[in-house]
């Protein structure tokens, strides 16, 4: 067998208990931050501070995410997932009570950024999906990383009205504090994905190869660092829309009722995408399948700026980015586990994922910069549509295949 290649050892059907958990839990730890410009109006109205306080607070909370999942994922990789998740429901918990508690914006900042940040890198997909992945085949892998994938988008679907209702229902502040508590059922959920990179039900043989080699052979990797780049994009058009959306219509004169349907719809069409990336990237090119979603996106957000703004707009709007909302993570992920297999996955997907939220972080923090200099939102708009083309250039070049490692010898 050539070196490079590594034997898989398989066990028959899916394990549909541990797919069922960590769905269970995407649902959770995405719904909550996907519904932040919710608490953003209210919140500022009766603190009175602007909205580049808010979208600093968002920013940061992106950042972080992105920054703690390659850490969060080679501890799971290493001492266990359910540790690691444990750790999540903790972060998630106290940053949402802190956020709405919060009397300064650097108890923000801390609070709804930092820990909330750490909370979701703990429990995100990067955590979630390398669980997965070392529990089903090669052939089943992109299709089950498209259900996970669609979970986290049902959980922008479900907690869309429920965060609405509890403000509603019983203020901004304390609509927070029942999120927190609803994040302590996590570790409870997570009891079936225990174990790390050397459990599950599917095995590859392991080469000696370190943390540090491991790192060192991604960053040499032309197609890697392609992908890497590329997925800086996804991160930056998603959490602008996320986080500004809903001031954004009100901006322009819709109802506040179209910002909750927007974004319930773009979660239930989200999980219909995600599903169908997970069918399509495993039947075909998935750094060509990227490109396309990238170019679509460019597409969409031109034709919503350019056409009349009115209700039937915002839907048709959420309907279309809900189909390409998260359909880029399923071909993602895949692509690298096919160059560097599973082993290492949760913190080399992780890496990847620390770009995505570096342009989260920049999508979220100038959506609220230049609004508050420029008074619109048009500036990162059209920024995201050139961005969409520049993401679709750098993934059409990107090889699907795995890393030569000649000069690796697989473990005794």
């Amino acid at each position: 067998m050539p070196q490079n290649e590594a034997s898989v050892v398989q066990k028959p059907g899916v394990p549909w208990l541990i797919i069922i958990a960590g769905c269970l839990i995407a649902l959770l730890t995405f719904g909550p931050r996907s519904a932040m410009g919710f608490f953003q109006l209210p919140m500022l109205a009766e603190k009175g501070w602007d909205r580049s306080t808010f979208g600093m607070a968002m920013a940061l909370q992106n950042l972080f995410w992105g920054a703690g999942q390659p850490f969060f994922g080679a501890i799971a990789d290493k001492y266990g997932t359910w540790r690691v998740l444990l750790v999540s429901a903790l972060l998630y918990s106290s940053g949402l009570v802190m956020m709405a508690w919060a009397t300064s914006p650097g108890i923000l900042y801390l609070g709804g950024g930092v820990l909330v940040g750490l909370g979701i890198a703990a429990g995100s997909f990067g955590v979630i999906l390398s669980a997965f992945a070392r529990n089903v085949s090669a052939a089943n892998r992109t299709f089950v990383f498209g259900i996970g994938t669609a979970a986290g988008s049902a959980g922008m679907f479900v907690f869309a009205p429920i965060s609405q209702g509890l403000i509603d229902r019983f203020g901004w502040s304390d609509g927070l504090v029942y999120l927190g508590i609803a994040m302590l059922i996590v570790p409870l959920l997570a009891i079936p994905l225990r174990g790390n990179s050397t459990s599950g039900r599917t095995s590859e043989a392991q080469y000696k190869q370190s943390i540090g080699q491991a790192l060192k052979e991604a960053f040499a990797h032309k197609s890697y660092l392609l992908l890497t780049t590329g997925f800086f994009v996804c991160g930056f058009q998603v959490a602008f829309i996320t986080a500004h959306f809903p001031a954004y219509l009100g901006d322009i004169g819709i109802d506040a009722t179209y910002a909750v349907l927007a974004l319930a719809l773009i979660g239930f069409f989200n999980i219909i995408g995600s599903l169908a990336s997970g069918v399509i990237s495993q039947r075909y090119s998935k750094p060509k399948f990227l490109a396309f979603l990238y170019i679509g996106r460019s597409i969409l957000v031109t034709a919503f700026l350019l056409l009349p703004q009115t209700g039937t707009s915002v839907i048709v709007f959420a309907i279309l980015m809900g189909l390409m909302w998260l359909s880029t993570v399923p071909p993602t992920n895949s692509l690298v586990a096919i160059m560097f297999g599973t082993r290492y996955l949760g913190m080399l997907g992780g890496v990847v994922f620390f770009s995505h939220q570096i342009g989260s972080f920049l999508g979220v923090w100038l959506g609220g910069y230049l609004y508050d200099h420029f008074g619109s939102y048009d500036p990162v708009w059209w920024l995201g549509v050139v961005l969409g083309i520049f993401a679709a250039i750098v993934h059409w070049p990107i090889e699907e295949t795995a890393a030569v490692r000649p000069a690796l010898q697989p473990a005794e």
